[in-house]
């Protein structure tokens, strides 16, 4: 008996441990990436990727990281290297967490991303793509405020291409930013961003 106990409390210290150093490198990757060290960020949860092999946030961040800096990427070789990054994370974020609505939507950042680059190359091949995916999404979490910013601006941005009125998905906008003062997050280390790209998406909406 007394052995039993003494394995419980190792396991447990064991666990607290490996837990506290998580939590300290996530909060320190956090912190590079407010003060605008986003490499620096990005390798600090490559190595939490490495350490926790079972954790599907530190490979979101990486996903999350190499889409913002392909937003305004010019070269494509770049812009492909940093996207592939992001895809071979993600994909390895899935298999760890499948289902899961905010990979999904990190997916359609993917590929929204190449659309971005150039649509008339990348539109065909993905744009159906993204809708999918944030219908699925919208399917398996419609009180998650991302997910139903990010399919109204998809398809705000769609109509705008294709010379539609995009004012019916401005409702949603503003559904998504009444989830954003209510939704509450699994862990301060779960994805909790969208709520100034609703604003600044809904501002088109009046202009």
């Amino acid at each position: 008996m007394k052995h039993l106990i003494t394995l419980t409390l190792v396991l447990a210290f064991g666990m607290l441990n490996t837990q506290s150093n998580f939590n300290k490198g996530m909060d320190k990757a956090f912190e590079l990436w407010n003060a605008n060290k986003i490499n620096e960020a990005e390798n600090l949860f490559e190595r939490i990727a490495n350490a926790e092999k079972d954790n599907w946030l530190p490979h979101y961040y990486i996903v999350q990281i190499n889409s913002i800096k392909s937003w305004n990427e010019k070269d494509e070789t770049v812009l492909k290297a940093q996207l592939d990054k992001a895809q071979s994370h993600l994909d390895t974020a899935m298999s760890l967490s499948e289902d899961n609505p905010e990979l999904l939507v990190m997916q359609g950042q993917i590929y929204t991303n190449w659309v971005a680059f150039d649509g008339r190359t990348y539109g065909m091949k993905y744009a159906a793509k993204v809708s999918e995916l944030y219908n699925k999404a919208y399917e398996l979490a419609p009180k998650n405020p991302r997910v139903v910013m990010c399919k109204a601006d998809w398809a705000m941005g769609s109509a705008r291409y294709f010379g539609q009125d995009p004012t019916p998905y401005c409702k949603e906008l503003e559904s998504s930013l009444e989830l954003f003062e209510t939704f509450e997050v699994e862990s301060k280390y779960h994805p909790n961003w969208g709520e100034m790209r609703a604003k600044e998406a809904l501002k088109q909406c009046k202009a």
